[in-house]
């Protein structure tokens, strides 16, 4: 009988091209992920796969067992989803990927409720970035992903993932202390045609929205320095190294040395949680969606206590 953690191994190779690619997406060692399919090859009798330069690729009998390996891993996740949902109990465990601000911001306080809630649930969180884990989930390889998309730049969701929109998260200018704009109500991108600007790598999807949205605003970026981390970021703009435009909860607890101000017309990214359409009927997703919901309400009520103190330049 075919083990099905060495058929997840198999497939996860063929999916991204080698051992550490694949153990990286299971969450465990290469060595483990090379021990499965040992043991695979020697329960079909088969060479599953065979040296391709550095990687690895399918041989005729891997390819044959992989067309198999997807449809048998959809419908074991189907079964599954059944059982739980006839059991009604909120046990197992997930995989839920979010992206960098909503693993700081948002799923701490998740853990925390669900840990309370539930004790018997287990939950296994990765920091992807949204392109990235859409797919992901789709495969079954996360249960849910927190994902986000931009008003100028949306993210396509994929057929067969079911999604909820958790909350909007306005983009604000973020400019050192002692710049002489602090003390305006809010400010408009056109006015910051000459600033340089601190943003994310380029790829990055926080950098095309970045481009995307001076330019539409008729802005021709300047981007001085690119850091990945928001809190690198509120760093380099502090310190006087040029502004950046980001989003409130990417910015965490109020950062000593700079102001916030609001842009209009306002810009915000849209914030979701997506799960496959058979996983609804699970109770774990179930309860995973509803603790996001409670999180973001906390999160949000935080995020209000703190607007005076974190933005002065808006009470003048």
């Amino acid at each position: 009988m075919l083990d099905l953690d060495r058929l997840r191994a198999l497939n996860a190779i063929a999916e991204y091209g080698s051992v550490s690619a694949a153990a990286e997406i299971l969450g465990i060692t290469t060595s483990a992920v090379s021990q499965q399919i040992a043991k695979l090859e020697r329960e079909t009798s088969s060479q599953l796969l065979e040296r391709s330069g550095r990687g690895v690729r399918l041989t005729d009998a891997g390819q044959l067992l992989v067309n198999h390996a997807d449809r048998i891993l959809t419908l074991v996740a189907e079964a599954e989803a059944d059982l739980e949902a006839q059991r009604g109990r909120v046990i197992g465990h997930l995989r839920v990927a979010a992206f960098a601000t909503a693993l700081r911001g948002l799923l701490p306080h998740v853990l925390r409720d669900l840990a309370e809630r539930y004790p018997q649930l287990d939950v296994q969180l990765f920091e992807r970035d949204p392109r990235v884990a859409l797919p992901h989930v789709q495969r079954g390889e996360f249960d849910l992903a927190m994902v986000q998309g931009w008003r100028n730049s949306p993210l396509p969701i994929p057929d067969g993932l079911e999604e909820l929109h958790l909350l909007d998260d306005p983009a604000e200018i973020v400019l050192p202390a002692e710049h002489p704009l602090v003390g305006r109500p809010w400010l408009a991108l056109a006015e910051l045609a000459e600033e340089r600007w601190i943003g994310s790598p380029p790829g990055d999807i926080c950098h095309t929205w970045l481009v995307d949205s001076l330019r539409h605003g008729g802005v021709e970026p300047r981007v001085a320095h690119y850091a990945s981390e928001y809190p690198t970021q509120l760093t380099l703009v502090a310190a006087g190294f040029g502004i950046a435009l980001l989003p409130r909860l990417g910015q965490g607890a109020p950062h000593p040395g700079v102001v916030t101000l609001p842009v209009r017309p306002g810009l915000a990214r849209h914030l979701y949680v997506v799960w496959r359409s058979e996983a609804t009927r699970r109770p774990a997703v179930q309860a995973v969606v509803a603790a996001l919901r409670r999180a973001v309400d906390t999160v949000e009520a935080m995020q209000a206590a703190c607007a005076p103190l974190s933005n002065p330049g808006s009470a003048k």
